[in-house]
């Protein structure tokens, strides 16, 4: 950190280092970046159906959430987790909060309504059965008058 004294010829100078301490110091902690707080997912496309596999260390089927709205599949997580250790002259809490939220888009072919969810050693599975493709999008032709 430096001296207070070398700001003096340029007072802003100050707020441009603390902004470059700050960025570098959460690149250290990749753990706490948006991108690596989403699931791993594979999904593959079998006959009948798309598998979606996430991978949900450390969670359990009660703290996973899978939702389909507007043709999106939303898999989400919220689970917190406390302790606290008394000893003589200390009392010392711990607050942990893991916290993610993925959507995908479904192809168009499949059934929404038999969608299936099991989770099972942190390995969560969707399977999404295929079914007669309805129409998601469809052009409408303009007509003069």
């Amino acid at each position: 950190m430096k001296d207070i004294r070398a700001y003096r010829d340029n007072p802003l100078g100050f707020f441009d280092d603390m902004r470059e301490n700050v960025r570098s110091f959460f690149e250290d902690f990749p753990s706490w970046s948006s991108g690596s707080r989403l699931p791993a997912v594979d999904v593959r496309e079998e006959e009948d159906r798309y598998l979606l596999e996430a991978e949900l260390p450390g969670m359990t089927d009660k703290d996973v959430r899978v939702e389909v709205e507007d043709e999106m599949l939303t898999i989400a997580s919220r689970k917190q987790e406390e302790s606290e250790e008394k000893k003589a002259g200390y009392l010392r809490r711990e607050r942990k909060s893991t916290v993610f939220k993925r959507r995908l888009s479904l192809p168009s072919d499949v059934e929404e309504s038999k969608i299936q969810a099991t989770f099972k050693n942190g390995l969560l599975m969707v399977s999404l059965p295929k079914g007669k493709e309805s129409p998601r999008r469809r052009s409408i032709t303009v007509k003069s008058e």
